[in-house]
């Protein structure tokens, strides 16, 4: 029997049963709907909550600390001997101290990040507001959204709003004991940026605009490395200097592994409704394999094989698989973009950032027509050997 008298065949039922074959049809693609949308919100999640915290410089980025506080310090002499370092190729300092701000009127405690421009690059810290100062800027500041609500305004009214700073430097006395000095900073900074953080009041400020104070000590050093590869080499050598080193590509690591773990939970929870669908698909094969006895006694007499007869039901059966697998993908979709724009709409009345909550990769949409059509062939096989299996003559009589 030819493809095409094979297709003409199989595609019968669409015509004649319509209805039947639609809800058929209808029952697969709700199931695959369902896994892709629940699969692409794990995705989505996961993308979402990712780019709040890496940036690509941020991946190949080391964290190194002070080792044990009062014995091995985080100097001007250590970050050269890190930036000497083979294979290291950016090295990007941060000092923090203790600090009362003022905006107008209003004064609050909080922390002063000195950092050189790169730190926010290698760091993965960009401003929910404005923009991050450059190489060379003169008294420009980013705060946190904390630090905003400390002066009772909003990040948008912070930006390029006047901050001054009396810092409180921790020094240590002739007698050799630790005592506080206060260095009132002369000249305002510019907020041009707003980081987002609910839990700490703090402003970053260009580290070389506290240049005159002589800081000789490091609260934490950026250490971009050359590729991957060398990143487990680099961080072996800085810590038998003594230091500590952690990695945002660990955390990155783990975080891949929680949201793996829930994007199986929801697949899972697809795939029910998946099963249900496909039980579905094998009542109607089934049914269809009832209906037609006589038909295949008619085909059998006259000279069709018993393959032509298992071809012609596992394709019915693989396209009806096909049709559901890419009318999931629609419902899949359309749900998803409803879903997000309803999420967004509430987000933005009660005053949160519009976000894409859904993520569907290529290749997951192709994986699941594919295996909507592989589920399709499979519900198809035990009526399609049923249907080889009968006898022309018993077929023929049977009413």
């Amino acid at each position: 029997m030819l493809l095409s008298d094979l297709l003409s065949l199989s595609t019968r039922m669409f015509k004649t049963r319509k209805m039947r074959t639609f809800l058929t049809i209808l029952g697969v693609g709700v199931g695959i709907g369902t896994v892709l949308f629940l699969v692409s919100l794990g995705y989505g999640l996961q993308n979402v909550v990712l780019s709040k915290i890496t940036t690509a410089d941020s991946l190949l980025s080391l964290d190194v600390s002070p080792g044990i506080a009062g014995i091995i310090n985080l100097d001007k002499a250590s970050v050269e001997k890190i930036k000497q370092t083979p294979n290291v190729v950016e090295v990007s300092p941060m000092t923090n101290v203790s600090a009362q701000m003022s905006i107008e009127q209003l004064t609050g405690d909080g922390l002063i990040y000195a950092v050189e421009p790169s730190f926010f690059r290698l760091g993965g810290i960009i401003p929910d507001k404005g923009t991050i100062f450059r190489t060379g800027a003169a008294h420009e500041a980013l705060i946190s959204t904390a630090a905003a609500k400390l002066f009772n305004i909003s990040p948008e009214e912070a930006i390029g709003k006047a901050i001054a700073l009396t810092l409180f430097l921790p020094k240590i006395n002739i007698e050799g004991f630790e005592e506080t000095e206060t260095a009132k900073r002369p000249d305002k900074y510019k907020i041009i940026g707003v980081v987002e953080d609910e839990n700490t009041s703090y402003a970053f400020i260009p580290l070389e605009t506290i240049s005159d104070l002589n800081i000789n000590s490091f609260t934490q050093v950026k250490v971009k490395v050359a590729a991957n590869e060398y990143m487990e080499t680099i961080r072996n050598q800085i810590i038998e200097s003594g230091f500590l080193v952690s990695a945002l590509s660990d955390t990155i690591e783990q975080a891949n592994k929680i949201f793996r773990v829930v994007q199986i939970v929801l697949a899972l929870f697809g795939l029910v409704a998946l099963i249900v669908s496909a039980i579905g698909m094998f009542n109607t094969m089934t049914i269809a394999l009832l209906e037609r006895i006589n038909e295949i006694g008619i085909m059998r007499s006259i000279g069709a094989s018993v393959g032509d007869i298992m071809k012609l039901f596992l394709l019915e059966s693989f396209l009806m698989g096909l049709l559901g697998g890419l009318g999931g993908v629609a419902i899949g979709y359309l749900a998803g973009e409803l879903a997000n724009f309803g999420i967004n709409l509430l987000a933005k009345n009660f005053g949160g950032q519009a976000l894409s909550l859904f993520y569907r990769p290529t290749w997951f949409v192709a994986l699941i027509i594919i295996f909507s059509s592989l589920i399709g062939f499979l519900t198809g096989v035990y009526p399609a050997r049923k249907a080889a299996k009968l006898n022309p003559l018993d077929a023929l009589r049977y009413k």
